[in-house]
């Protein structure tokens, strides 16, 4: 089977970047392994999507489904319930493909758009001590088990984590009877959204206990108790701030990890941070052809973002397939300073500058206001105020290329502020 664009990941960023990337003289493919289109969007029945893409505001499903009847209209080819297992590179790709009814296969494509989202760490990735009994669990698998499945995992709950995840599943968790005895996480601060931590524990009395984590698990067949303590700076517990809680399941919002050990064969830079590709504006590896988008490429906290970025990514690839682009050796890294975490994308390519390009970034650490600035050749040409800046709420910038003084490395620089 011969493509010259696949796309694997039929969520929002696949979907996003089929509708983008579509032209007559190009042939895609959306792989997909699950059952349906949409991805994870539907299993999240909860609203607050859509406010930036579409201007009101859409359950999970609803938003998937507007990206769904635009897609099916065009009658780009898809495959459900098929599976990637092998990625090649030589001039080009080379997919090894199963499916239950097709068997194995190879598709060549001249391109490839990765955009299978991210997986949640589980209790082996983060090491809580104490027994292995059943009832612990990723809050995502739970948030699928009860949306999608109808089954309610437990009744007493304590949630590890204050992920957007872990707040969403405590307040649904709450309406369907379950009773949630606290959230607990390290950090001094949330990871979630504030508007999640408002509408999700503080509307229901669910406390939140920050700089604190599991330092026990009790329970022979079925979790029967959890203890928690404080910790200090250095993320150690402290003696004597015990709280132990009867419950009988214990759900992990610990932290999200890109999916993309498909393409672990190729060798391609891969940012330490987001643990996924290091990419040019353009959302293209330093394999040429590869390009990433949307979970897969780094954990974002609003789906809009992750539409918004994949159309980006399925406009760069059409223009890949369409005009032969090669990448150049005229690239420069985003340099940046203590107080932000990661930029996306890490790369500028100087001699494809045909667009202002979006910078998204986490900060460090919680600030009530600071100054971004972008410098230059020691210039500053550009700045912008933000005000209440959080770690788990993404930042954006659009560097214009009009402002740029020549064709050397760029700074970001992030400045706390008195207000």
């Amino acid at each position: 089977m011969k493509k010259d664009l696949v796309i694997i990941g039929g969520g929002a960023a696949g979907l996003a970047a089929a509708l983008s990337a579509n032209h007559p003289d190009i042939h895609i493919l959306v792989i997909e392994r699950e059952k349906s289109l949409g991805g994870i969007l539907n299993q999240c029945i909860h609203n607050g999507f859509g406010l930036h893409v579409f201007k009101e505001e859409l359950t999970g499903p609803e938003y998937a489904d507007r990206y769904l009847e635009a897609f099916l209209k065009l009658n780009i080819e898809f495959l459900l319930d098929t599976t990637v297992v092998d990625v090649k590179k030589t001039d080009d790709f080379e997919l090894t493909v199963t499916s239950f009814e097709t068997g194995l296969f190879k598709i060549n494509s001249k391109a490839v758009i990765l955009s299978s989202g991210c997986y949640e760490r589980t209790r082996g990735s983060i090491a809580i001590p104490g027994e292995r009994p059943k009832g612990i669990m990723p809050a995502g698998s739970a948030q699928r088990y009860l949306n999608i499945d109808g089954y309610l995992v437990g009744k007493k709950i304590f949630i590890l984590g204050s992920g957007d995840i872990g707040l969403i599943m405590a307040r649904r968790m709450t309406l369907e009877g379950a009773k949630v005895l606290g959230v607990a996480e390290i950090m001094p601060y949330s990871n979630g959204l504030t508007r999640n931590i408002v509408q999700c524990l503080d509307d229901y009395d669910i406390p939140l206990f920050l700089s604190h984590t599991v330092t026990n698990v009790i329970g022979k067949e079925r979790l029967e108790q959890i203890t928690i303590q404080e910790v200090d700076s250095n993320f150690n517990p402290i003696e004597h701030t015990e709280k132990t809680f009867d419950v009988d399941t214990l759900l992990l919002s610990v932290g999200l990890v890109p999916d993309i050990s498909l393409f672990d064969s190729l060798d391609f830079k891969r940012d330490p941070i987001t643990k996924s590709a290091v990419v040019n504006q353009f959302y293209e590896t330093s394999v040429s052809g590869l390009f990433i988008c949307g979970n897969a490429l780094h954990v974002h906290d609003l789906v809009d973002y992750v539409s918004i970025e994949s159309e980006k990514a399925g406009k760069s690839a059409q223009n890949y397939i369409l005009n032969d682009r090669k990448q150049s050796d005229h690239i420069h890294s985003i340099r940046f300073n203590e107080n932000i975490r990661y930029i996306v994308p890490q790369l500028i390519d100087f001699n494809h500058l045909d667009a202002n390009i979006d910078l998204s970034f986490r900060v460090s650490k919680k600030m009530e206001a600071a100054v971004f600035k972008i410098i230059q050749n020691g210039t500053e040409i550009m700045t912008k105020k933000a005000k209440n800046l959080a770690p788990a709420e993404m930042e954006k910038m659009s560097l214009k290329i009009d402002k740029l003084i020549d064709d050397s490395p760029i700074t970001l620089l992030l400045e706390e502020v008195s207000l």
